[in-house]
Order: structure tokens, then sequence, then C-alpha cells
């Protein structure tokens, strides 16, 4: 009785909140270029909220962020809370000030969670954004991909960087990676952002790397295993580095919870993924 009692303080008390560990990735993709080199700084599942995730917290966050370097910060999604259990509230305009601290050569980029429609009340109503988090990055000149395609260059070498829409939420999601596929003009390497990686199967081999989030590694892991995933796929794409067809795809275990404030053999992450 006594060791449930510790592992389920364990699990709400001390994981949750822990220091997020860095998790590194080093990897050259199929058809990757020579002489291309990139550091991404990956953010997922911040799901603001006290005692949780404070502001605080979240600035500690990207403090860590900002030490490890990257040449890009990309935000994965799901920002706002998604407790079930009645926790403090966290106004966007207060994580918003606090993700102001991120920077990076080539910019910090967002795409949007399942959270942040579902847990936003007047555009729920509205049946459209933008949402508040579309407003509270705009405020701090964070970029959201919405089915977008850019263009970046480091050392003379191009690439793209593109995103989806929510693959859930609202009502039937809002993805359209046709058309986001389409924006991309040359033979340039691509890298997306898909909140929940239910999208990798119809990711093409076009995409040299695919990074998710959405599943929190399943919030509880158990010898590798998690219980409860928020995907179809269950644990076929629950956490990290899955190849596939000589496609990449990287799942981070993300930083916050949801539901529950529970999490246990899947700390909290940042993620530092070396390409080339």
């Amino acid at each position: 009785m006594l060791s449930g009692v510790a592992t389920g303080a364990y699990a709400v008390g001390i994981e949750p909140i822990r220091q997020p560990r860095v998790k590194r990735y080093q990897l050259v993709p199929t058809n990757w270029p020579a002489g291309l080199k990139l550091r991404l700084v990956v953010l997922a599942d911040i799901h603001a909220c006290t005692p949780w995730m404070s502001p605080q917290r979240i600035g500690e966050i990207c403090q860590q962020a900002n030490a490890l370097g990257g040449d890009m910060i990309l935000l994965l999604g799901d920002f706002l809370s998604g407790m079930r259990l009645r926790t403090g509230h966290v106004e966007p305009e207060d994580w918003a000030r606090e993700l102001a601290r991120l920077s990076a050569p080539l910019g910090v980029h967002a795409v949007l969670g399942n959270h942040d429609w579902l847990d936003d009340p007047g555009a729920m109503a509205a049946g459209r954004g933008p949402t508040l988090v579309h407003g509270a990055l705009a405020s701090i000149n964070v970029p959201v991909y919405d089915n977008r395609a850019s263009r970046f260059e480091k050392d003379g070498q191009p690439f793209w960087l593109a995103g989806l829409a929510d693959q859930i939420g609202p009502w039937e999601g809002l993805d359209d990676l046709p058309a986001t596929m389409a924006q991309i003009s040359d033979e340039a390497p691509v890298i997306l952002m898909a909140h929940e990686p239910d999208v990798f199967p119809t990711v093409p081999e076009r995409v040299s790397l695919t990074l998710s989030g959405h599943t929190h590694g399943g919030q509880i892991r158990l010898f590798g295993y998690s219980p409860v995933v928020p995907s179809r796929f269950r644990n076929r794409y629950v956490y990290g580095h899955i190849v596939e067809n000589d496609r990449s795809l990287i799942v981070s275990g993300g930083l916050g919870t949801s539901v529950l404030p529970v999490r246990f053999g899947s700390p909290p992450e940042i993620v530092v993924v070396e390409l080339g």
C-alpha cells in the first residue's frame, strides 16, 4: 500500500513538474543534402495551468531551450490547459509573455493543437478562428503554420518548413496536407510540423522529417508501453524516432499534461534534432 501511495505521489507531485530533460536525436534523412547541418529545438504540449505549468515555469523552460543553441525553435501546439481537473487558469497573454523569451537565428515557429481549439469556447461557438492562441502568438510575432510552407536558407542551403492545421479539433479537423505540399516549389528538403502523429502514414517521401507531439509519450509509460494513447494507432506512434519506408517521424514526449496532471515513466522533455 505504501509503495502505491509513493508511486502516486511521484506521478502527480514530482515527475510532471521536474526540469525537462533534453532528448537528442541525430539523423541524416534520405536525400538530405550534403553540407546542410540544422539544429532544431522542439517544445510540445505546454498546457499552461497552475500549479503544474505556471508562467514562471514556462519562462524557465524557455531559458533552457534558448541555451541549446537551435537554428530554429519549433512549438508543436497545445498551449491551452486541457485539464478536466480544476486548476488555476493562465491567461494566454501571460504564457505568451514568457514564450517571447525564445530566440533563434532562423526564428520561432508554431502549429496549433487540438486543445487550442477545444478549450477555446469562443472559437468553437463561432465555428472558426482566429483562436485565442492565434492572437497570443501573433502578439509576440510567432507565425502559426495553418497548412502553410515557408522556404529558408542555412549557410546558403535551402530547406522548407511546413506545418499543418490541427487534425482533430474542431469538427473533422482543419489539416490539408496536399494543399500544404503544393506550396513547395523546388527540390529542397522539407520539415513538417504536425501536432498529432496520426497523419504520418500519408506523409509523402518528399518530406525529410515529420515532427509531432500530442501523445505525451502516453503520460504513463511502463516498460516501454503506454496503456492509454490518444491516437488511433495506439503505441505505433506514441514516442520517439519512428522510421517507416525510409520516412522519419519524431514524436516528443512533451512538457505538460492533459486530462489529469500525471506523468510516470514519461518525464517532460525538450527535443533537440541534429540534421545532417
